[in-house]
């Protein structure tokens, strides 16, 4: 779909490069500029999956020589990535008033936790810390435990990567129009806090509080997990009433009086109790067995390499080996086509071919 887009990104950690996989998933052309002394973060591979579908070539930001690519680069590019602190990229003259002299129409994006300005925008942080800030964390695990979500997933991907490639096709599509470039700031405070949107859409009806646990979807024992007898887990979300019949008929419950209110919260600790004490009298498989083909509403809770041996998920073929490495598919999909991961480069694998193509070889 992107195809004949031209990405640069500046090499960084977390949100970023996935957004730039992303953009190269969907078919953009990404060069990805590396560091010339090795990987940002101690312990990363020398192939990086989220360099998959990129090339790659190592620059040194503060080398004359090197910049002179870096500036080929750019006039040629309708996107620029960069994940530094805010005022990085200006002190190594990059930043979007140097780089739109060179390039008009270039969207320039911007992922950072805090944004580009406010107290704490040159403060250190990392995922936990903005979602928690933002309050999208507040209604993370049960009521009397710390709050806590699968790391990245909310803050750095949800709240940062998709919001700055939204920016990103917002921006290219404004530039084709316009012919002008603009500055993408994708924030993940301020993505993870539009993120609550449609929960907080919800409080006029009162169907969420403010207190935990006392909200429609993090407090009723049809909305949560269960650990099985084998130390699996069981997924349970049945909102809608058909739903909740159907999940009470499969455990022969229908006609029990404490689960007759499902909408009572006074109800709701002493029913998540039972089904506490039920589930864990079974196997994960069994209770995945019996929901089976049902309007039930429930899931095991599998690891990744168990996803990707789900029926389903295997029927979608969703997560793929690529050269030894289970990663997920791209998405979303187009027409049905499925597309297979290209392999992650080495790092610096493609100095010579963009130097040619630059006609600076």
């Amino acid at each position: 779909m992107l195809t004949g887009t031209r990405i640069v990104e500046i090499e960084g950690l977390g949100p970023g490069p996935f957004a730039a996989m992303m953009l190269a998933d969907l078919g953009a052309e990404v060069i990805c500029v590396q560091r010339p002394e090795g990987p940002p973060l101690p312990g990363l591979p020398p192939r990086n999956l989220l360099d998959r579908g990129k090339r790659t070539i190592a620059l040194d930001l503060k080398s004359a020589e090197d910049r002179v690519v870096l500036e080929a680069l750019i006039r040629r590019a309708d996107a620029l990535i960069e994940g530094f602190r805010p005022g990085v990229m200006e002190r190594l003259s990059l930043g979007p008033t140097e780089c739109h002299a060179l390039n008009p129409k270039l969207v320039y994006g911007r992922m950072t936790g805090w944004g580009q300005d406010g107290p704490r925008a040159r403060e250190a942080g990392h995922d936990l810390n903005y979602i928690a800030l933002s309050g999208a964390l507040w209604y993370a695990s049960p009521p009397g435990e710390p709050p806590f979500t699968p790391p990245t997933l909310l803050g750095d991907i949800g709240g940062g990567a998709l919001y700055l490639v939204a920016g990103i096709l917002a921006g290219l599509l404004n530039a084709a129009r316009s012919g002008t470039g603009t500055v993408v700031d994708a924030a993940i405070v301020d993505g993870s806090a539009h993120m609550m949107a449609l929960l907080m859409s919800l409080q006029a009806g009162g169907l969420f509080q403010t207190t935990r646990g006392e909200s429609l979807l993090d407090g009723p024992h049809w909305s949560r997990s269960y650990q099985c007898a084998d130390g699996g887990f069981l997924s349970v979300q049945c909102l809608e009433p058909r739903f909740y019949a159907a999940f009470l008929a499969l455990l022969d419950l229908t006609n029990d009086l404490d689960f007759a209110r499902q909408m009572d919260p006074a109800t709701w600790p002493k029913a998540s109790a039972r089904l506490t004490a039920l589930f864990a009298c079974q196997s994960r498989d069994h209770w995945t067995a019996l929901f089976a083909g049902s309007d039930a509403c429930v899931a095991p809770v599998l690891s990744p390499k168990e996803a990707a041996n789900d029926p389903h998920l295997a029927a979608r073929q969703t997560w793929v080996q690529t050269e030894g490495v289970l990663q997920p598919r791209a998405a979303p999909r187009f027409d049905g086509h499925i597309a297979t991961p290209n392999p992650a480069p080495s790092r610096d694998q493609h100095r010579a071919d963009i130097l040619a193509d630059l006609g600076l070889a």
